[in-house]
C-alpha cells in the first residue's frame, strides 16, 4: 500500500511556537536520518486519521515536503493525555541499501479450523501481537501471516515456524523460541471439570450408602 502525506517546512522553534502550531490544527515533527534534522509541521487532521490505520506504522511512506518527496518511516508520535490530539511525530529517513528494524503486526488466519480449538474446545491466546523485524526497505512486509491451522491442544507457535516473506528476518536475542500463539482449554472450563471431579470424589458408594443405613431392630 503506497501512502503518502504533505508537510512544510517548520521555521519557528521552541515550546510556545509548537502552542500556536497546535492550535491551528498543524502538528510539529521531525525528519532525521542521512543529513541534517529537518523540521517540518502537518495537517492534524490528515495525520489523525493516518495513525488510525495499521499500514501506516509498518510501511515505507512518502513524505512530500514542499514538493520534494523522500521515503520515511514512522518512529515515533506522542498524543495529548486525554485529547484526540496528536503533539508531537517523529520520521525517519529510508536508506535503500540499509537494513531497518520494524515492530509489523501479525494477522492471524484459521483459528477456527486449529485441531485444538474445532476438536479439543480450546481457546487461541495471541501472546504477541507484533513482531521485530531486520529487513531491507524494498522487503518491509505490511503484516505477517500466522497460520493456526495445524495448531493442537496445549501446543504453541513460536517465532521460529513463522514462514517469513523473502529478505525478512526476526530481529532480538533468542527470538525463535518466544512463543507467538497457543490453544488451551478454557480456565473456566478446567476448574468446572475440577470441581466435578472433586464432587465425584466426594459422594459415597453404594457400599458406603448400604453401611450408613441403620440395622434393623429385631422381635
Amino acid at each position: 500500500m503506497k501512502i503518502e502525506l504533505s508537510a512544510i517546512f517548520r521555521k519557528a522553534q521552541g515550546t510556545g511556537a509548537s502552542r500556536r502550531l497546535r492550535k491551528s490544527g498543524r502538528v510539529p515533527g521531525i525528519v532525521y536520518g542521512g543529513v541534517e534534522p529537518t523540521l517540518i509541521d502537518l495537517d492534524h487532521n490528515n495525520l489523525y486519521h493516518s495513525l488510525r490505520k495499521e499500514a501506516f506504522h509498518a510501511s515505507i511512506l512518502t513524505l512530500d515536503l514542499d514538493g520534494k518527496k523522500e521515503q520515511v518511516l514512522l518512529r515515533d508520535f506522542q498524543m495529548h493525555p486525554f485529547r484526540q490530539q496528536v503533539q508531537h511525530i517523529d520520521f525517519q529517513r529510508v536508506e535503500a541499501n540499509k537494513k531497518i528494524h520494524m515492530k509489523v503486526p501479525l494477522h492471524f488466519i484459521n483459528a477456527d479450523i486449529a485441531p485444538g480449538v474445532k476438536l479439543s474446545g480450546g481457546i487461541i491466546s495471541h501472546v504477541m501481537n507484533d513482531l521485530n523485524i531486520a529487513c531491507l526497505a524494498a522487503d518491509l512486509p505490511e503484516f505477517i501471516e500466522v497460520d493456526l491451522s495445524t495448531l493442537a491442544l496445549n501446543h504453541s507457535i513460536h517465532v521460529s515456524d513463522l514462514n517469513l516473506p523473502k529478505g525478512v528476518e526476526a530481529a532480538g536475542i533468542h527470538i525463535g523460541d518466544a512463543v507467538v500463539a497457543t490453544v488451551q482449554v478454557p480456565r473456566g472450563a478446567i476448574e468446572a471439570e475440577a470441581l466435578a471431579a472433586a464432587e465425584a470424589a466426594a459422594a459415597p458408594t453404594g457400599d458406603a450408602k448400604a453401611a450408613a443405613k441403620p440395622a434393623a431392630k429385631s422381635k
